[in-house]
This record gives structure tokens, C-alpha cells and sequence, in this order.
């Protein structure tokens, strides 16, 4: 596969979309902003990109001293595995993230054990690299509602649980945008087509709540937002459209995993039908993309929602 990344891209508003380049070019991004003489990072991708994130700034001549915050929406590695490591290398920055979350950033040592059960040592350091520390007196934890001064504005930070309870998303009023994390969905630019966006939920493990999920969409929209800013991959507008279907896919998903919570191979059984819904869903856009490339672009984030659809049986037995 072509390991090249997708173009830094410029969104107007001070805002850069940077590939992190995460398994393959256009999975995963981050946010550099600029506001007055403020530079700030969302989302900070893994260990192996900070060194790409860096390049960004020396190649346009913007000073490391200058970054005055790393955001992370969620403490996911794909999303924060590099928030340490990026944060030793600019010295005036403070690590931003969700209260729930924090305590796994200033000691990753869960998130690291976590991760080498799921994976095994030798992918975990592949994916992930290290994993550093981030000392307690660099981490600020905003609490629902609360706003960081930026530039000449500010940044304001809601929880937004469904995907995770540690996820919130970042309102900038001057984009009129959310930097949404993972709870706006996945839409990967590779299906874009005449229709727009082509979004899916990600139900990762393990605090998939679709009740909360619906509640977090509802806020968003009272925002009137202009566009959302995913973390996979990129800006998307058709703001009500989108969350309307990314509400419906919720539904479907919730259904189908009811629908097979008794099936001899339960995890095969949900696997199989997400994919059968997502083949669905773009054969009625009119997409003609070969079933085996949908496969090997969608490959990962179809194991992990089927596994998460799967916790999310278990914690449902667990609360009858």
C-alpha cells in the first residue's frame, strides 16, 4: 500500500487537517490551529506521527513555544497515544482532556496494558510506539461547558458521551465547528461521492451508549454548527443530514447486535452483518468501489465495532 500521507489541508479559519497516517494515508488526522500569536493541536495521533506533526511547524516556520495547547477528544491511542511525547517537545503547552480521561494520560500504564492484551507486544509497539507520561502539572481537565482562551476567542469544551464517557468535543465559535473526536462518526474520504459524506458509527469497546450518543447529537445540533471536524478523516458539512444518519445507523446497529445476542459465534454473526449493512448503505448511494477494497479500508474499524456491539450485549445482561 502507498504510505504517502494526504496533503496538509487548509480549511480557512486557522485550521490545518494533517494526515497522522495511522495504518494507511487518510485514516486518522489531527488539527493544527492558528489564532493571533496561539497554536494549538486536536487530537494528537501516536507516538510514530508526532515527528510528522513537528515537521508541520518547522516547515512553515511556526515556533514549538508558541503551541499553548494539545487537545485530545478522548484517551483512544489512536487519538492521544502521541499526546505525551508531543507535549516534551514543546515547552509551553498544556495537555487538554476530558476529566475521565486525564488520570489515564499522567499514567498511561492501563492504557498500555490494555492495548498489548488486545494486540500482543510486537504490534503495540508497531502501532502505538512508546507511550510517554504526561506530568500532572501540564494537564488541564475542562469540565462541561467550560472555555480556554485561544487567540483572540476561546475554545469551549462539551462532554459528548456514546462513543466513550472520557470523550468530549471542542466548539470553536469562529468556524461555527466541532471538533467532534469520534462521536460525529467515521467518514473516510474515500467514499465521498455526488451525494456528499458517507459516515458510519464507531461502537469501539468499551462504553458504546447509544442513549447517550443520541443525547450528544441533540447538543451538537443546538449549536446550529456549520461543520464538524472528525478525527476519521476530516471536515464534513450537510451537518443535520449527517447526524441524521448517523443516528439511524445507531439504530441499525443496535438492532442487529439484539437481534444476534444469542447466535452460536456472536462475534462472527455481528461482524458479518455490519458488513452486510455498510455493502447495503453504498449500493443504494450508487457506489461501484470493489467489495474487496471496501473490505481492506474498512477491515479494522468492522472488527472493533463488532466487538464493541459485543460489550455492549454483555453490559446490557449486566444491568437487567
Amino acid at each position: 500500500m502507498d504510505m504517502t500521507p494526504f496533503p496538509a489541508q487548509d480549511l480557512g479559519h486557522g485550521i490545518t487537517c494533517l494526515d497522522t497516517l495511522q495504518e494507511r494515508p487518510g485514516m486518522a488526522c489531527c488539527y493544527l490551529l492558528e489564532r493571533g500569536d496561539d497554536l494549538a493541536f486536536v487530537e494528537a495521533g501516536t507516538s510514530p506521527g508526532v515527528p510528522r506533526l513537528l515537521a508541520e511547524l518547522d516547515a512553515r516556520g511556526l515556533a514549538r513555544e508558541r503551541v499553548r495547547y494539545v487537545i485530545v477528544t478522548h484517551v483512544h491511542l489512536d487519538h492521544a497515544g502521541g499526546a505525551g511525547l508531543l507535549l516534551s517537545q514543546l515547552p509551553q503547552a498544556k495537555l487538554v482532556v476530558h476529566p475521565r480521561g486525564a488520570r489515564h494520560l499522567i499514567d498511561p500504564s492501563k492504557l498500555i496494558a490494555g492495548a498489548t492484551a488486545v494486540y500482543g507486544a510486537e504490534a503495540m509497539a508497531a502501532m502505538y510506539g512508546e507511550i510517554v507520561a504526561a506530568p500532572t502539572e501540564r494537564v488541564i481537565a475542562p469540565g462541561d461547558g467550560e472555555s480556554l482562551p485561544f487567540g483572540n476567542g476561546e475554545l469551549q469544551f462539551i462532554d459528548s458521551p456514546g462513543h466513550a464517557r472520557h470523550h468530549f468535543s471542542v466548539w470553536d465559535a469562529e468556524s461555527r465547528g466541532f471538533f467532534t473526536g469520534d462521536t460525529f462518526g467515521l467518514s473516510y474520504r474515500d467514499f465521498d461521492d455526488a451525494a456528499g459524506p458517507w459516515l458510519i458509527p464507531t461502537t469501539t469497546p468499551v462504553q458504546f451508549e447509544p442513549e447517550a450518543w443520541y443525547q450528544t447529537l441533540d447538543r451538537y445540533l443546538s449549536y446550529a454548527p456549520r461543520r464538524m471536524y472528525l478525527t476519521h478523516y476530516g471536515e464534513v458539512d450537510q451537518v443535520l443530514l449527517l447526524a441524521e444518519r448517523l443516528r439511524a445507523g445507531i439504530i441499525r446497529y443496535v438492532a442487529l447486535a439484539r437481534g444476534l445476542a444469542q447466535a452460536p459465534d456472536r462475534h462472527q454473526a455481528i461482524k458479518a452483518a455490519l458488513r452486510a449493512d455498510l455493502l447495503a448503505d453504498l449500493a443504494a448511494r450508487g457506489h461501484r468501489m470493489p467489495v474487496a477494497q471496501v473490505d481492506a479500508l474498512l477491515a479494522t474499524d468492522l472488527e472493533l465495532n463488532a466487538q464493541g456491539l459485543g460489550v455492549w450485549l454483555d453490559n446490557q445482561k449486566g444491568s437487567a
